[in-house]
């Protein structure tokens, strides 16, 4: 009856895996079924809590590695929410320095102030080096105006 206990814990891990996604909990999970195993086969407790251990410390140190970095690869990592806004352009709607302003990055308006103290005046282009809480900290973005090739020339 005790193999019992030892696959309710690791459904109970199994189900903590979905939550975190860490791959560490389901490790913990085959452990504790291997000691569900050593309990139905009979073995001492002793030998079943070893058994688990050892199947739990072989998983997280030789797959979980390489179940992590195959994950890794194969998924590309999306920036999202806050951390996304970092190098997007804007738009300086009010004045804008050191203390505070206004811009609109995105479609959305943004409490916003220069990363060097510079004063920045309506309708300039800025870049969004980092959010500080939930305010923008911007750059000037120079405009950059591509030669006119003069009629004649080579």
């Amino acid at each position: 009856m005790v193999w019992l206990l030892w696959l309710g814990g690791a459904l109970l891990l199994a189900v903590l895996e979905i939550f975190t996604l860490d791959l560490l909990f389901i490790m913990l999970a085959a452990g504790a079924a291997a000691g569900a195993i050593g309990a139905a086969a009979g073995l001492p407790l002793v030998w079943q809590i070893v058994l688990a251990a050892a199947v739990a410390l072989l998983m997280m140190f030789a797959l979980r590695p390489f179940l992590l970095r195959h994950l890794r690869t194969r998924v590309d990592l999306v920036e999202t929410n806050v951390a996304a806004m970092t190098g997007k352009p804007g738009t300086v709607l009010q004045p804008t320095d050191g203390a505070g302003g206004r811009v609109k990055i995105g479609g959305e308006v943004w409490s916003a102030r220069t990363e060097d103290g510079d004063v920045l005046a309506a309708g300039d282009q800025v870049r969004v080096t980092r959010i500080d809480g939930a305010t923008a900290v911007v750059t000037h973005t120079p405009v950059v105006t591509a030669p006119v090739d003069e009629p004649g020339a080579l």
